[in-house]
């Protein structure tokens, strides 16, 4: 495929990571995947290790996986591959052609996620899914089946002013104008229900801090996403929880 050729075949994908595909061609992303990928601590080298990416939809994460060194990744999606999401499965096939990449994949929903549909896993990665999943237990609970050593969670949090483990669920599309964001633990809630499933070590990593936190609730309520002092209690975390 030709530099131009490729330009033309992005172009005709709705894409949500930004994934630099060379040929100085970077996919047109809505995600902030690059930010994220400078707070999931992450190691530099993964090599030797097995890792899975949970709902992977383009696959940036899958492919960084790769880049450093796993010796095997497996992407898995349903919502935005076959499922009701707005996204579609081109954008992950285009980039591992394009990459020439040996990312496998998966059409497997969280809820089916065991030992014995995908395997178990030395790395895996949860971004950007648990507060899109009706029953957030259940669905660390089949994460958890499948971690091997540890678990990268990255996830929506909300009632921060709590300290007492709780959760905020949103009916219709009250968060964000999605009706797919179902829930919002506090970091007390998220770090007791991974222990909760199973896992003994649990560290957070990463959290957006006040000043983060103020210039969204600014910017939400400027665009009439969100009310101010709520938005203000919410925030994004990483964590992770090991066997």
């Amino acid at each position: 495929m030709t530099p131009d050729d490729l330009r033309t075949a992005v172009a005709s994908i709705q894409w949500y990571h930004h994934i630099d595909l060379g040929h100085g061609i970077v996919t047109p992303g809505r995600s902030p995947n690059l930010r994220t990928l400078q707070r999931l601590g992450l190691p530099d080298r993964l090599d030797g290790l097995t890792v899975l990416d949970i709902g992977a939809w383009d696959g940036f994460f899958s492919f960084e996986a790769e880049r450093r060194g796993a010796r095997r990744v497996l992407a898995t999606d349903w919502f935005c591959w076959g499922g009701p999401g707005w996204g579609t499965k081109q954008g992950f096939e285009l980039a591992r052609r394009t990459l020439r990449s040996r990312v496998e994949d998966r059409e497997i929903d969280v809820d089916d996620l065991t030992p014995n549909t995908v395997g178990v896993f030395d790395l895996v990665l949860f971004l950007g899914v648990l507060y899109h999943v009706k029953d957030p237990m259940r669905a660390l609970e089949r994460v958890f089946t499948v971690t091997g050593r540890q678990l990268i969670l990255e996830t929506h949090v909300d009632l921060l002013h709590i300290r007492r483990p709780a959760c905020a669920f949103y009916p219709g599309d009250e968060l964000d104008r999605d009706p797919t964001n179902w829930f919002g633990p506090n970091v007390s809630a998220l770090v007791a229900m991974l222990r909760a499933v199973g896992f003994p070590r649990v560290e957070v990593v990463s959290r957006y801090s006040l000043p983060e936190r103020l210039a969204r609730a600014l910017m939400w309520r400027w665009q009439r996403r969100g009310k101010f002092f709520r938005t203000l209690n919410q925030g994004r975390v990483v964590v992770h929880a090991w066997r």
